[in-house]
């Protein structure tokens, strides 16, 4: 005589397979939303540099205007 399955054990099986679903399911949300912050913080890395070279390039701008008015009033006096 065979044996089958009792519906609880296929039960079981069902809850299961379902729990893994939605685990792998949280866990591609997880990594979206991982991805989503590293995204955000390389965005908020470069602005910043950015915003860094702008202003190095400024001040090395205004010095070299004081280096040329500095260097013709020498010329001129």
């Amino acid at each position: 005589m065979a044996v089958t399955p009792s519906k609880d054990y296929k039960r079981k099986e069902r809850e299961q397979r379902k729990r893994e679903k939605r685990m792998a399911r949280d866990a591609a949300k997880a990594e979206k939303i991982e991805a989503l912050r590293v995204a955000e913080e390389e965005a908020e890395m470069a602005t910043a540099e950015k915003l860094l070279e702008d202003t190095k390039k400024k001040e090395e701008e205004e010095f070299e205007a004081e280096l040329e008015a500095e260097r013709a009033s020498k010329t001129g006096a």
